[in-house]
């Protein structure tokens, strides 16, 4: 079964579906507020619009990055945080993390770039500077321009924990959001970027890794390498809502693999 790759249409209305707010709002007890990755956008929009349609209960999605969802958690101004990281071992005395599904970390280029395949030592290689032109790797003669995410992201601290780089790439550009680096690679043809596979479309062009594409099957077997989880961040020091902890059962439920599916990610196998 193919990863469908077109998950984010319509992104922007089903967050003004799901009400887009800062955590915390959650005074009337009718309401589940979840804070934190970009990444898990369409994945958390379509889980919480089938939530909302079965129970009535509104689910809130506040898309701030992995570290800013975790840091909600911990402050209490959040029901459940959203990372596509795993917990460091500080964050994990105080707080769980729970897969529900894995997502594909997609290695991108502009569609007029030539290159198909690179190996993960050459991908680390571009992020260094070590490989600055395209002709080294296939490609035209041109200079590699190297787009990422912010800091806090966990699609960053996923891509370079795969890749080995972790404090040694050499970013022209760093974003704020998934969007933003496929926008950013799409309008230069000389870009490489790194974006959930869930939310590639078809401005740009998704490279093989070792040979291998990234799909269902590749994720699941391990074949293919860039990968990450997508985790629930809820607190140790305290019990969830009812509401909440409904929420949360739902989404671990085999009811929710469909829905994950389609949100363009791999739900676990249960």
């Amino acid at each position: 079964m193919k990863i469908i790759k077109k998950a984010m249409i319509g992104a922007a209305a089903m967050a003004m579906l799901f009400g887009i707010s800062g955590c915390g709002d959650n005074n009337s007890g009718q309401t589940v507020s979840t804070d934190g990755s970009t990444s898990m956008e369409s994945v958390i929009g379509f889980l919480s619009e089938a939530y909302q349609e079965k129970t009535g209960i509104k689910v809130t999605y506040n898309p701030t990055g992995s570290g800013s969802g975790i840091q909600a958690v911990q402050e209490n101004r959040c029901d459940i945080g959203l990372s596509s990281r795993d917990l460091k071992d500080e964050e994990k005395e105080k707080l769980n993390g729970t897969v529900i599904a894995y997502d594909g970390i997609a290695v991108i280029v502009n569609p007029e770039n030539p290159v198909e395949d690179m190996s993960v030592e050459q991908i680390a290689q571009i992020y260094t500077g070590e490989i600055d032109n395209w002709q080294e790797v296939g490609g035209e003669d041109s200079p590699i321009v190297c787009i990422g995410r912010e800091a806090a992201s966990g699609t960053r601290d996923g891509f370079e924990s795969v890749t080995g780089t972790a404090d040694k790439c050499k970013y022209a550009q760093e974003l704020t959001s998934t969007g933003d680096v496929i926008q950013t690679v799409a309008s230069n043809p000389n870009a490489i970027g790194y974006a959930s596979l869930a939310s590639v479309g078809d401005s740009v062009k998704t490279v093989s890794v070792n040979s291998v594409t990234p799909s269902e099957e590749t994720i699941l077997s391990g074949d293919y390498s860039v990968q990450r989880g997508f985790f629930l961040v809820t607190s140790k020091d305290r019990n969830l809502s009812e509401q909440a902890q409904n929420f949360y059962d739902f989404c671990i439920s085999n009811e929710a693999d469909d829905l994950i599916r389609k949100a363009g990610a791999v739900p676990i196998e249960k």
